[in-house]
């Protein structure tokens, strides 16, 4: 899991992919998609840089949620956010953050809904010598879910295969699956905590909204 992010001027944005791919080692270039009706795409494209920083296992699923769930058209995401200024001008991000790279733009591809980017590696480095988070362990420990906007969205993928003991219920804006079973412990939930008994001023902990922004699973 890494957090793109990119400029225009003196604006600057960012959010979250799940894919990144090496594509060559001499030059090191890398490539990854991105959703064109992103505002991210619209920096990259107008500044033709980009950095790209490595999220950790234990990054919290509110960091995660704010680059992921919300938009920057709308809200600085980049508040209270721990980051620094590269060779390429880029905020990178620090928080939660194993590694970083820093990207100049050297090509692109339509690919419909989206562009593949591919960005040539002029600065990099490691930070923690903590274990990265993988899509599996976001998906599978964590109990995250992707955007729509994401490059592998489907329906299916908002949905938790089986059904437990205890009602489960989903949140319509990210898909996070709030299990009684397991509870929320960032949140001090204890398991066996059923939806109806959380408290009023709960919130999701992936995108952060409200209790009544979500639904019971069938």
């Amino acid at each position: 899991m890494y957090i793109l992010t990119s400029k225009n001027e003196d604006r600057v944005n960012g959010q979250i992919v799940n894919a990144v791919l090496q594509l060559t080692s001499e030059p090191i270039t890398i490539g990854v998609c991105v959703n064109q009706n992103n505002l991210t795409h619209e920096f990259i494209e107008k500044s033709r840089v980009f950095t790209i920083s490595v999220l950790s296992e234990d990054a919290p699923m509110n960091l995660i949620g704010n680059f992921g769930y919300k938009s920057g058209r709308d809200t600085d995401k980049f508040e209270e956010i721990s980051c620094s200024t590269g060779e390429n001008r880029c905020p990178t991000v620090l928080d939660s953050v194993v590694a970083c790279l820093e990207l100049e733009l050297i090509s692109q591809m339509d690919m419909g809904s989206h562009t593949l980017f591919v960005g040539k590696v002029v600065n990099g480095d490691i930070l923690s010598d903590e274990n990265p988070m993988t899509y599996a362990y976001y998906h599978n420990v964590r109990g995250g879910r992707s955007p729509k906007s994401a490059p592998h969205y489907v329906e299916a993928d908002i949905r938790t295969e089986g059904a437990g003991r205890m009602n489960r219920h989903v949140c319509k804006v990210c898909g996070y699956v709030y299990t009684p079973e397991e509870g929320d412990e960032d949140a001090g939930i204890k398991p066996g905590t059923v939806f109806e008994d959380l408290p009023d001023d709960w919130i999701c902990p992936t995108c952060g909204v409200s209790k009544d922004e979500f639904e019971k699973q069938e």
